[in-house]
């Protein structure tokens, strides 16, 4: 019994004394230092295990672009990398654990755009040390997505040569770059030369572009838009990183040869020879020639700032009186614009900020931007007036079905003597009448009135405001030649005056109708395809349905 004790006795401190060395070696293990989440360990197996490639020369079929390697080896299937919070779904008190030291950047699936263009998106560099939960990552993933040349964009971390080293992988899906990037079509109430009104007419306009010249990034572009004897053409340029530094350069050159459409109602006109029968508005003829060179910068991964130039010669002919109903009066009209010659030059400034997830049917974040727009000399011999735009829209994703709202608010306003292609026009605050395409307007007709106020009485304006909500439904999304295809509808109101609306309200308005607001709203489908996005709209079909109402004087 005595030999028995003593041989169990000992097998015990035995054991005991084979278990501490592995308890510290776990300990040593678990303290040494952070890893990359999510790192996957090889299973112990007596067979050689796979070649580890996680972390080695050049990562899996990519080049570091601010590392040391260029490898193309296939990922180990046992090392697969992990992918960032990007998101920002980590803990703000974890950060500590998860900040690393950046061993470089990897682009992959980059076929024809260049990886400069890419790592221009990226604001991470080699030794940064950076933090997954940094909506920096968020950020980055949204403003390459929103360049329109990548389909899907994908930031990861794999691990580096060495413990709390890591290399950021971006891995993008190339899409088509050469894109028609506006689109508009449709039927108007147009009126012939002499303001005599019109059965409906055509118009259209199309903008096209290649938004990333031989990988570069550089756009090149122009669009055409015309209807009955109207036409305008268009011209640009943008280099995102002008002779490789961090300035953006851009450049247009514009045409057009147009006629637009003033007065409310039972128009008289009179040119230097005789007197013109009454017809339902009085014509300005007028061409426009010229450009605008711009220079911009980042400030920030989501906000830029532009300044532009702008020169462009005017020439227009109208009659040499002209007088319409306003309310209850007959009143001269004032075509706001210089007969025969006349120059327009202004500098405008610029700041953009864009958290969009995506550049055509996006889902979360902001675009807003501030604009403003000044007069100089020589041109303000001729037009001395300062403009300012403010525009906010915000997108939220709705906890089921992925559904969209989206809230839209603008407003501007202007000092001084614009001219009229320069002031707001009531056609872009309503969705009821055709926009303006390339400064062309295609309507005579006012804008519907459903609140019965004088905003009838309005065409043009120098203080515009419009609030809008969209509500936007998933209905399909793929991956080949269309993207995804939305349904929507929006509602919301507009208002537009001059300074005389404010000063002297047209007779026949009292109370709230002498207030120069409506509402509008719209229908239709947005669908993102690899030639561009397209929205298809009904608002403007349904105008036509004969539910307007007219002033006092009528139409």
């Amino acid at each position: 019994m005595g030999g028995r004790l003593r041989r169990r006795v000992l097998a015990v401190v035995l054991s005991a004394a084979l278990l501490v060395p592995s308890t510290r070696a776990l300990a040593d293990e678990t303290t040494a230092g952070a890893q990359p989440p999510a790192a996957a360990q090889p299973p112990a197996s007596a067979a050689a295990p796979p070649p580890d490639t996680w972390g080695a020369a050049g990562g899996a079929g990519g080049r570091e672009t601010e590392g040391k390697t260029e490898g193309k080896t296939p990922p180990s299937p046992a090392r697969k990398p992990s992918v960032c919070p990007c998101d920002g779904s980590a803990k703000e008190g974890d950060s500590a654990q998860v900040r690393y030291t950046l061993e470089g950047v990897v682009v992959r699936g980059n076929t024809r755009t260049s990886e400069s263009v890419v790592m221009r998106y990226v604001p991470f560099r080699r030794g940064d040390l950076i933090d997954v939960s940094d909506p920096a990552f968020q950020l980055a993933r949204f403003r390459l997505l929103v360049t329109g040349f990548f389909r899907d964009v994908e930031l990861s971390l794999e691990k580096g040569s060495a413990r709390g080293r890591v290399l950021l992988v971006v891995s993008v899906v190339e899409r088509n770059t050469i894109v028609v990037t506006d689109l508009a079509m449709g039927l108007a109430a147009d009126a012939d030369v002499n303001g005599n009104a019109q059965p409906l007419t055509a118009y259209a306009g199309i903008s096209a572009a290649e938004t990333n010249l031989a990988g570069t990034g550089i756009t090149l572009g122009g669009a055409i838009a015309g209807a009955q004897d109207k036409l305008a053409l268009r011209a640009r340029f943008l280099d995102p990183a002008f002779l490789g530094s961090p300035w953006m350069v851009s450049g247009t050159l514009l045409y057009n040869d147009s006629h637009d459409y003033f007065g409310n109602s039972v128009v008289g006109s009179a040119d230097p020879e005789n007197e013109l029968p009454l017809s339902n508005a009085a014509v300005v003829a007028y061409t426009r020639f010229g450009g605008q060179l711009g220079l911009g910068r980042d400030l920030t991964l989501s906000t830029q700032a532009w300044g532009h130039l702008r020169l462009e010669t005017i020439d227009a002919s109208y009659p040499l009186s002209a007088s319409h109903y306003r309310g209850f009066d007959r009143e001269p009209i004032d075509f706001d614009i210089i007969r025969g010659r006349s120059l327009l030059a202004t500098v405008q400034l610029g700041l953009t900020h864009d958290t969009r997830d995506h550049p055509f049917l996006p889902t979360r974040g902001w675009l807003a931007s501030l604009n403003g727009e000044f007069s100089v000399l020589p041109s303000a011999l001729d037009y001395d007036f300062q403009k300012i735009e403010v525009r906010a829209q915000r997108w939220w994703l709705l906890p089921f079905g992925r559904h969209v709202v989206q809230l839209d608010m603008y407003g501007g306003a202007i000092a001084g003597n614009a001219p009229f292609f320069e002031q707001f026009y009531v056609g872009d605050l309503t969705d009821f009448l055709p926009d303006r395409v390339l400064g062309l307007t295609f309507d005579r007709r006012p804008p519907p009135n459903f609140l019965g106020t004088e905003i009838v009485e309005e065409r043009y304006g120098k203080y515009a405001f419009k609030i809008t909500g969209e509500y936007r439904v998933p209905l399909y999304r793929g991956r080949r030649s269309i993207y995804g295809i939305d349904v929507f509808t929006s509602f919301g109101f507009y208002g537009m005056a001059d300074e005389r609306t404010i000063a002297e309200p047209p007779t026949g308005y009292t109370g709230a109708a002498r207030i120069p607001i409506d509402l509008t709203g719209n229908i239709g489908f947005r669908v993102d395809t690899s030639a561009g996005g397209f929205t298809f709209a009904f608002a403007n079909a349904l105008s036509f349905i004969p539910l307007r109402g007219e002033g006092p004087a009528g139409e």
